[in-house]
């Protein structure tokens, strides 16, 4: 187990004052059966009202109106969580009880429709099937799915955008984690496995040294439904463990941005993120 202080600063610029702004932060992570969180808040300039609320998928969501006149928006999420490792366990379900078992939930059944970010390029539902056909137990299929995605896609920044889908990064066979988890997600809804998007954050070094800050990013990886819901990261094709922070859940990026928004004002808006982990136990 592993005790992780995140600080994520984000938000905008804008080339002159914009007269108003509606937000919705996703910065703040929440306790599940793997982490607990000892602290977490978020401070926002300019100063204002948050409305903090659950969204259907169950992450935790800060809306925030910014009524004055301003020319940057910035939201700092500070938190302190308690994480441990979630190795695979295969349940041995069939691939005919999962078939009924993923139609009697909606949870399960929303995770089974493809969106237009994970709907697979042809050569990777064909790579799928050929994987879930040499497997009577779709967990396992699942995970050698994911493995030879993030095998066969390079991590490379810059060559695909916020706005790229599944088929864009398979075409390029390069991408960020957000494109990785598509294709993956997408790969296993097309056997039938329910797949869904998960962001959070990542503490680079797997040897961290307690108390050294290091920079980091926002992470994102899959989780599939074979009885019961299981996480693998396919960018660096490892399972879940005490460095993956998670903060949300949905069926895309779509779902899970950390920070999204509208504002009143002629001016373009430039984005700016930093985040800095820290190992403390």
């Amino acid at each position: 187990m592993k005790r992780l202080r995140i600080e994520h600063e984000t938000g905008f610029r804008y080339g002159g004052d914009v007269s108003a702004s509606y937000n919705e932060a996703r910065m703040l992570p929440g306790t599940t059966e793997s982490q607990f969180v000892l602290s977490a808040a978020l401070e926002i300039e300019p100063s204002t009202a948050v409305n903090t609320y659950v969204d259907y998928f169950g992450t935790r969501v800060s809306a925030f109106d910014v009524l004055s006149p301003h020319q940057a928006l910035t939201i700092t999420a500070r938190s302190l969580v308690e994480v441990r490792p979630r190795p695979i366990e295969h349940t041995g379900i069939t691939w005919d009880r999962l078939a009924v078992e993923a139609a009697r939930s909606l949870e399960t059944v929303e995770q089974l429709t493809q969106t237009h970010r994970t709907r697979p390029h042809p050569e990777v539902a064909e790579l799928a099937a050929s994987y879930a056909s040499r497997h009577d137990d779709p967990g396992r299929a699942a995970h050698e799915i994911c493995v030879a995605i993030g095998d066969a896609v390079e991590y490379m920044h810059g060559v695909t955008g916020v706005h790229s889908t599944a088929i864009d990064a398979w075409e390029a066979r390069k991408g960020v984690c957000q494109d990785m988890a598509h294709i993956a997600i997408g790969a296993l809804r097309s056997v039938g496995i329910p797949a869904r998007y998960v962001s959070g954050y990542l503490h680079p070094r797997p040897q961290a040294e307690v108390g050294v800050a290091v920079t980091g990013e926002s992470h994102a990886w899959v989780e599939w439904f074979a009885g019961e819901w299981t996480g693998f990261d396919p960018t660096n094709n490892i399972e879940i463990g005490d460095r993956h922070v998670l903060v949300g859940r949905g069926r895309d990026y779509n779902d899970v941005p950390p920070l999204r928004g509208v504002y009143a004002g002629p001016f373009k808006s430039n984005l700016h993120v930093k985040v800095t982990i820290t190992r403390e136990a």
